[in-house]
């Protein structure tokens, strides 16, 4: 993972190009580039505060946009062709490692825990970690968080990932579904709504949650280049003031009301499945009731990392983290 984040950032920290995506003093609303790693239900109080025009009500302009992958999301974001990424923290640290002079700063979260869920080929009530022993278990890509979170759960229950059981993760992300509905793997690590769809063909069943065994962390969050935050930190306030309030919405509303709000984001999607994915992540804590990056999640993300193999040194909290939009969004 450090190779490839090397042979990308070496160019674009060398001469990232100028930002020309925010509407600086030009009347009418602030115009926002934001990308988003993926398209997932998991991002649920984003799509609200788009649908519930709560980014309309602040002054800002928001064009989304799906960048498929930390990677890609990244390279956007270091070139200046997005002005806010919505992805994994682990990322801000891959840059900051690769000695960046203009980082990537963490300014507000959206998920709390994991987003995947261990499926297995039969259901199991009385399911024990311990299952996974010389089993074959389907992963997900190495250096992502969700392979990470897996890994790191499967230690803490004792289980080593490279001797105790066959590991498979050389699968791209978007085929690992195909790859265990056609018979690879005794145990797969899947995000919903994929984990919802298999057990409603009885293809697989959920058994466990990555989120609740891996403890909270700033699995996914907003990011932007420390020098356009600096450049407008009013655009910034205005998005983290409308994030914070569709926060609060999600925390409100129930797993119906918040499944018809974000239908239009998922129009190829049966809106009872929208709505059991819905609350699976809300009944176990997903999304974040507030956009804060606390300083014993940043920790938990470390150890993590460290665990996979994937930090080079620890970054602090307070480097890599501006939660300055966050505590006045929340005092307002």
């Amino acid at each position: 993972m450090r190779a490839k984040w090397g042979g990308t950032l070496a160019c674009l920290l060398a001469a990232a190009v100028a930002l020309g995506g925010c509407g600086g003093e030009a009347e009418g609303p602030v115009k926002l580039k934001v990308g988003e790693v993926t398209r997932s239900i998991f991002y649920a109080p984003q799509y609200a505060a788009l649908s519930q025009g709560l980014f309309e009500e602040a002054g800002l302009a928001v064009e989304l946009t799906t960048t498929f992958g930390g990677d890609k999301t990244m390279t956007e974001l270091l070139a200046g062709s997005i002005d806010i990424a919505l992805v994994g923290s682990e990322t801000s640290i891959y840059v900051a490692q690769q000695g960046a002079k203009d980082p990537v700063i963490n300014f507000g979260q959206l998920t709390q825990t994991d987003g995947t869920f261990l499926v297995a080929r039969e259901p199991d009530s009385d399911f024990d970690w311990a299952s996974l022993k010389d089993s074959t278990f389907l992963g997900q890509r190495k250096g992502g968080m969700p392979q990470m979170a897996g890994e790191f759960t499967l230690k803490k229950h004792g289980i080593d990932p490279q001797t105790d059981l066959e590991l498979i993760q050389n699968i791209d992300f978007a085929n690992i579904p195909a790859a265990f509905g056609s018979g690879t793997g005794d145990y797969v690590q899947l995000f919903e709504p994929q984990a919802s769809i298999f057990e409603q063909e009885g293809r697989g069943y959920v058994v466990a949650s990555f989120g609740v065994e891996s403890g909270h962390l700033p699995y996914t969050a907003f990011l932007a280049r420390r020098s356009f935050i600096e450049d407008h930190p009013e655009a910034i306030q205005a998005f983290v003031n409308a994030l914070y309030e569709a926060q609060q919405w999600v925390e409100r509303n129930s797993p119906a009301v918040i499944a018809e709000a974000i239908q239009p984001y998922f129009e190829d999607t049966e809106p009872g499945l929208i709505e059991t994915v819905v609350e699976r992540y809300k009944s176990q804590g997903s999304f974040a009731t507030d956009p804060r990056i606390d300083e014993d999640e940043w920790n938990n993300l470390l150890e993590v990392m460290t665990e996979a193999g994937e930090l080079i040194a620890p970054v602090p909290h307070a480097e890599l983290v501006d939660n300055s939009f966050a505590d006045q969004a929340l005092s307002r």
